[in-house]
């Protein structure tokens, strides 16, 4: 087994998290430090130690969701010691847990937290092109000729984004309130689209990942997936 992969099938970090552990250096496999992401790992009798803790492979997999407030960070840990969604999860805090993907500081919603690596590889390669659906409130209506330019995807960061799907939710107060479906996660991608066309979302909430979605779950407060949507995930 590639060490990532054991590594996340420990419950320690994603597989792109793993990575970068092994990378800086902080994984030791018999007591002898690796850093090339080729090695790989007799899961029956390798010793493998991460920051000098001997790691094992997690006993139960655990799947929630969350609804991510805003004020927060999508880290387990925080180098400025911002508050995490970690934070919310009670009990589930000290089970190894990490968050898949990221939504930013200020962005509200769904986000799911496990400790199945493989499963969060999966959710975060851009080859899946997995489905985000977003509440998105802007100040002004967007003409529909900007509508249409953002639907048939702008250049951000040198490359042009693939289609999204936008619909006007409501209007009141000159507040409009966008569904945005988009299938790629570059860094505030929402945000700067709609910028692209000189409009600034003022509140964005993320209700939906492929058919999960948030429902009347309390901001701050978290469910257990079902077994059904377990499966349907696994399925990407």
């Amino acid at each position: 087994m590639r060490i990532n992969k054991y590594i996340a099938s420990c419950g320690i970090a994603s597989r792109r998290a793993s990575e970068q552990l092994i990378t800086d250096g902080k994984v030791k496999v018999n007591n002898k430090t690796v850093t090339d992401l080729a090695t790989s790992i007799d899961e029956y009798n390798d010793t493998v130690m991460v920051e000098g803790q001997k790691i094992q492979p997690v006993a139960r997999q655990i799947y929630i969701m969350l609804n991510k407030p805003k004020g927060c960070v999508c880290t387990v840990k925080d180098d400025k010691d911002r508050k995490t969604v970690m934070d919310y999860i009670g009990e589930l805090k000290d089970k190894r847990l990490f968050p898949v993907g990221r939504l930013d500081y200020d962005t509200e919603g769904l986000i799911l937290i496990t400790n199945d690596g493989d499963l969060s590889h999966k959710l975060t390669h851009p080859s899946n092109e997995i489905p985000k659906t977003y509440v998105a409130k802007v100040q002004g209506e967007v003409p529909q000729s900007d509508l249409a330019t953002l639907r048939n995807g702008i250049v951000l960061d040198g490359k042009k984004l693939g289609r999204s799907k936008i619909k006007l939710i409501e209007n009141a107060d000159d507040i409009y309130r966008y569904e945005v479906t988009i299938f790629e996660g570059k860094n505030r991608q929402v945000h700067r689209m709609f910028e692209s066309v000189g409009k600034e979302v003022i509140f964005l909430k993320r209700v939906a990942v492929g058919e999960l979605r948030l429902g009347g779950l309390t901001r701050g407060t978290y469910r257990y997936l079902t077994d059904g949507e377990v499966e349907y995930l696994k399925k990407y």
